[in-house]
This record gives structure tokens, C-alpha cells and sequence, in this order.
């Protein structure tokens, strides 16, 4: 039988710019291909090309930076046939292991020992009807769920969506402002009128190296 083989756009070592994990050393996987064309992506370079690495060229180059955390992200990850074997075998290797998936493909079968960074995909983003909303039920107090929002019809989508569903229940909630659109600021005076229990985010990578690739 093959190996399983991905095909992997970068491989990299920074500090995560996003989630509960923010500031973390991690190295990142981000695999090429996405079904989705979200008006404000900030990796449009990895929708085509990629290099065609197996489970254990990913695993070596990984190992080298002798990291704790380890994210695969895209693209869009799940897009990819083999996705879950190298979640798995990264869970396997004793990494602490996230994933970030746009939120249109099924998150259920997702090793259980993956924090599932769910992107919820708000009006604004251009895909808010390729949202699966049935990933909802499959959602554990282990994940994180994420909105990036352009403007005040974001938010206050985000919000009834959020509430609708109980996320804060489930799980941390984040709030990101698109980088460039939405000011932080105005973002925080919001969640702090409503008495939001979701958490700011703002991406610390690109306040540390701006729209620097690899980073």
C-alpha cells in the first residue's frame, strides 16, 4: 500500500498569532487547497501548488524544532483525503495538537485528542451559506470557536449565532476583527456594551510582523 502523502504549502516555526494558545512557540503545517473563497484571506497563496510530502517527511521536519505545540492549518485542511492521518500521528508523536478548519467540511471524525479551531464564517466573509452547521453538535469543551468580523452586521450575526446555539456553553468563543477593516478597539467597546462572554482576539503575528509570510 502507498504511504498517505499531503500536500503541504509551508512548514514553520512561530509564535501562534490566535486562539486560547496565542504567544505559544508552534510550529505550523499549513496544507494547500481550500473550497472556500473568504473575501479577507490573508493565504491566498495556499489554495494551489504544495509540496507533496508523506506522514513521516511531515513528522521529521516537524521533530527538528523539538516543539510542544504543533498547528495544521491551510487552506483549508480537512480538504485534504489524509488530513486525519497526520493529525493523528502528530497525537501520536506526544504533541499538543490544534487544528484551524473553515467550519463547510464534517469535524466529527477529527481525532478527539485535536483542539478543533472552528471558523464560523459570518455574512461579511462572502461563505456564510457554506457554514455546516451540524460541526455545532460535534463540539466539545476542548475546541474553540471563531469569528472573524468586518464590520457592526458581522457582530451582531456573530452574536444571535452564539446565542442561538449556546457556544458559550460549549466552548471558548473568539472574536477577531479582520485585519485592516475593523478596529480592535471598536470590536472590545462592543463586547463590553453587551457584556459578551467571548474572548477578543486580535492576530499577534501580523502586530509582530505584519503581512510578513511564514510568520
Amino acid at each position: 500500500m502507498a504511504p498517505a502523502t499531503l500536500r503541504v504549502t509551508e512548514i514553520f516555526f512561530s509564535l501562534q498569532g490566535e486562539t486560547s494558545r496565542v504567544g505559544l512557540p508552534t510550529v505550523f503545517v499549513r496544507l494547500a487547497g481550500c473550497p472556500l473563497r473568504c473575501r479577507w484571506c490573508d493565504t491566498p497563496y495556499s489554495f494551489q501548488g504544495g509540496e507533496i510530502l508523506d506522514l513521516a517527511d511531515i513528522l521529521y521536519r516537524v521533530a527538528a524544532w523539538h516543539p510542544r505545540h504543533v498547528t495544521v492549518t491551510g487552506g483549508e485542511p480537512l480538504a485534504q483525503k489524509h488530513c486525519g492521518n497526520l493529525l493523528a500521528a502528530l497525537c501520536d508523536a506526544g504533541y499538543d495538537v490544534s487544528l484551524e478548519t473553515g467550519g463547510a467540511l464534517d469535524i466529527a471524525e477529527v481525532d478527539p485528542r485535536v483542539c478543533r479551531i472552528l471558523d464560523i464564517k459570518p455574512p461579511g466573509s462572502g461563505e456564510a451559506q457554506r457554514n455546516r452547521w451540524e460541526n455545532l453538535a460535534a463540539l466539545t469543551a476542548r475546541d474553540e470557536v471563531k469569528f472573524v468580523l468586518a464590520g457592526r452586521e458581522d457582530y451582531e450575526w456573530a452574536k444571535q449565532v452564539m446565542r442561538e446555539h449556546g457556544l458559550a456553553e460549549r466552548c471558548p468563543v473568539l472574536f477577531s476583527p479582520v485585519y485592516g477593516e475593523l478596529q480592535a478597539r471598536q470590536l472590545a467597546d462592543w463586547m463590553l456594551e453587551d457584556r459578551l462572554p467571548a474572548r477578543l482576539q486580535i492576530q499577534l503575528h501580523k502586530a509582530l510582523w505584519g503581512e510578513e509570510r511564514g510568520r
